[in-house]
């Protein structure tokens, strides 16, 4: 088999080494700081998650306010680490108030992470119910209704099941619609805003009465 070609990425080779050494820093001060065992590894995991978390905020688009509150928290965190640990600060002889900190961080993180996992969502949901344009009404075709043939006995179909959870959405859809216009949203809207069949959105309806 042919082997393929190795590309090595020079800008992704820095960024690990610096990744590395970020992390080195953020354990050897949770460490001096009393921090022993597992939680001197855990503190630089939860400073560099913070910080992806914040960048991921800012790049998605929307409000930037928190994703750069808590990009700053979090690259403070990591440059206080760096510079206390290049031989400014006597890991031997730590201070109260970086003891304390130390201990305050998981808090810190926590609220950010929460912060900004729940802000993003909120934000998607916005969006998408600003970004979806108001039906024409007037531009959907008007049903119609088709007669059974004259001696048929075919027994007429019987209604879709409709999901609960479908049911749930339409009533949204349609409270919207009637705060919005301050009429009851009809069988083609409520159709148009589903992009649902026509039985399967006048099944819904029924639902909605």
């Amino acid at each position: 088999m042919r082997a393929l070609p190795v590309r090595i990425d020079a800008v992704l080779v820095q960024a690990l080494i610096a990744a590395a050494l970020s992390f080195a820093h953020l354990h050897d001060l949770a460490l001096a700081a009393g921090q022993d065992g597992w939680k001197a590894w855990a503190y630089p995991v939860s400073v560099d998650l913070l910080l992806v978390a914040a960048w991921r905020r800012l790049r998605t688009g929307g409000p930037k306010a928190a994703g750069w509150c808590w990009f700053l928290v979090a690259l403070t965190a990591s440059l206080g680490a760096n510079v206390a640990t290049a031989g400014l600060l006597d890991l031997n002889a730590v201070p109260d108030w970086l003891r304390i900190l130390v201990a305050g961080w998981p808090a810190v993180a926590f609220l950010g992470g929460t912060l900004l996992a729940h802000g993003a969502t909120t934000d998607a949901r916005s969006e998408e119910h600003e970004a979806a344009p108001a039906p024409d009404v007037a531009e959907e075709p008007t049903p119609v209704a088709e007669l059974p043939a004259a001696g048929s006995t075919s027994a007429p179909p019987s209604a879709p099941p409709v999901p609960p959870a479908l049911v749930t959405l339409a009533r949204k859809i349609a409270d919207e619609h009637r705060a919005r216009t301050g009429t009851s949203i009809d069988t083609s809207t409520l159709r148009a805003r589903l992009g649902v069949p026509l039985p399967l959105a006048e099944a819904i309806s029924t639902h909605l009465t």
